[in-house]
């Protein structure tokens, strides 16, 4: 575990795999730690040098007093890199991690390559998060324990089936939410970064190769978005993942970690 400090608030992250190679650095989205890249970066490690780190607010990062802006987690990402040497690295953000990046390839020039999975360019044409899935992550009732908790904020992100059959899987990864989510507070100081964020005039200057990746059976960010933010990018490939949840980087993970493969290879 390495640590950074950006304007005051620790950055914890961690680096694994050949120093020499190129550099994957992957973003978190909303309230998870760096857990949720478990699948990825055990598939990229012993050919790409990775990077894995919490978004203040998560896990072993400081949280500071919000609301967060999405320019502040980026400037968190840059510092990383910076501490970690890195001149250029191949970013994957998914969900708020996805647009997380997209802010980074805006204000820095450390971006090789953009991977942006289930996420969305905001602004007035974006679909928001469904009510229902709203409710689940920031209403949600006193009579359930921290592990009913956790499943109940998870299943608009997987498919019923998904939980059904990999029941040993769901439990640690409330496990690893319980351990390193973000409190109910700093959920709503990232919410407001989210709520705010808005590329969607500015995609054209995101010059560099990227690759959009987006399931059509998620219900936490509309599909509709990432099909806008492919058609915005004058530089994108779209990956379509048919009956693909939010988290298919986990239900769906070795299509996606071919993907990134391929895609990150070609650059």
């Amino acid at each position: 575990m390495q640590h950074v400090t950006n304007d005051g608030v620790d950055i914890a992250y961690e680096r694994d795999g050949p120093p020499d190679a190129e550099t994957v650095v992957f973003v978190e989205g909303i309230g998870y730690g760096r857990w949720m890249w478990l699948w990825q970066q055990e598939a990229l490690v012993e050919e790409y040098q990775t990077i894995v780190w919490d978004n203040r607010g998560t896990g072993d990062s400081d949280a500071p007093d919000g609301p967060y802006t999405m320019s502040q987690m980026a400037s968190d990402l840059e510092a990383v890199l910076d501490d970690a040497g890195v001149e250029q690295a191949h970013v994957v953000g998914a969900s708020m991690g996805g647009m997380i990046a997209q802010q980074y390839a805006l204000e820095y020039d450390r971006a090789q390559s953009l991977t942006l999975i289930c996420t969305s360019p905001g602004g007035p044409d974006a679909k928001p998060v469904p009510e229902a899935t709203q409710q689940r992550m920031f209403a949600v009732s006193d009579d359930l324990d921290e592990r009913e908790l956790r499943r109940y904020k998870m299943q608009p992100a997987l498919s019923e089936r998904f939980m059904e059959t990999h029941e040993d899987l769901i439990e640690r990864i409330i496990d690893w939410r319980i351990d390193s989510d973000a409190s109910d507070q700093a959920l709503e100081w990232q919410g407001a970064a989210v709520q705010a964020f808005d590329a969607s005039d500015r995609l054209d200057e995101i010059t560099e190769p990227c690759l959009v990746i987006h399931g059509t059976a998620d219900e936490v960010v509309p599909y509709e978005n990432g099909k806008l933010l492919a058609s915005g990018l004058p530089n994108a490939d779209f990956v379509t993942v048919h009956g693909g949840p939010h988290l298919l980087f986990i239900e769906e993970y070795e299509r996606v970690n071919t993907q990134i493969r391929e895609f990150i290879d070609d650059v």
